[in-house]
């Protein structure tokens, strides 16, 4: 089973580059964010066409996230359910059917928490970790079903020095202040596996690299793109690795795809 997740910075924008990497590389799971579009006007017909049964959290211009599935599913929530006071489109979930075993995924664009000013900035961060809090919380709940976990998406978190370009201008950024990088270290207590982790702890994993500055050809990159995986995915991972060919394409997202393979 192979499965992917993919910053896309708009659905619309992005289509055709989307399209064209789903037919040469026909993953079974998709995980989408900042798809920056109502849910009612996601692309469903040409996903749909692909094969695709789609579940889509939207929001008009910004956010929004979404799950392609070849395999059947129901949706088991729009949100973290413990945090309905935060409309922000941030979070979708599904129970997948797989023939062999069914299964929760998700996908997950998480606060940035950056801001101009440094008092609007203390405010985002601050919301940030309340997020990671209530997504903690509602891990802890899900891993209670029993069943099998995939989380992925856009974390906006760099765990350790490896994961930044440059650790020194990012020393202070909540993209990388020791609060939030504890609350990812959280997911590993309740047995969450980092998938690009497992198979390569001493390699860069770069799934960023911002419009500016020639950033990707010199490879000023971050890794805020994650797959956690419940033991059962860990056991059965036989490959995870970021496909740059996303970022290479015509009006790329600043992001690319990071690809996971499970033996079953």
């Amino acid at each position: 089973m192979k499965i992917a997740t993919y910053n896309i910075n708009s659905i619309k924008a992005r289509c055709g580059n989307l399209c064209q990497w789903l037919n040469k590389e026909n993953p079974d799971i998709v995980f989408l964010q900042e798809i920056k579009c109502e849910t009612e006007n996601f692309l469903y017909f040409e996903c749909e066409s692909m094969g695709y049964h789609v579940a889509v959290l939207g929001q008009k211009g910004y956010n929004g996230v979404a799950i392609l599935s070849k395999f059947k599913f129901t949706i088991s929530a729009k949100n973290l359910p413990n945090f309905q006071e935060d409309l922000s489109a941030r979070y979708i979930e599904i129970l997948v059917y797989h023939p062999q075993i069914p299964f929760y995924v998700a996908s997950i664009y998480a606060p940035n928490g950056c801001a101009p000013t440094k008092e609007a900035e203390q405010i985002k961060f601050f919301s940030k970790l309340t997020w990671f809090d209530k997504f903690y919380l509602h891990a802890s709940e899900l891993l209670q079903s029993g069943h099998p976990i995939i989380f992925a998406g856009d974390f906006n978190v760099m765990m350790n020095s490896i994961d930044v370009f440059d650790e020194e201008r990012f020393i202070n950024s909540p993209l990388y202040r020791t609060e939030v990088k504890n609350k990812i270290k959280a997911l590993s207590f309740l047995g969450f596996h980092d998938a690009f982790r497992l198979l390569h702890p001493n390699v860069e994993g770069y799934t960023f690299w911002d419009y500016s500055a020639n950033s990707f050809v010199t490879n000023s990159g971050l890794r805020i793109d994650y797959i956690f995986v419940t033991a059962f995915f860990a056991e059965r991972l036989r490959d995870c690795f970021v496909d740059k060919s996303l970022r290479m394409m015509n009006k790329p997202s600043d992001h690319t795809a990071l690809v996971a393979n499970f033996e079953f």
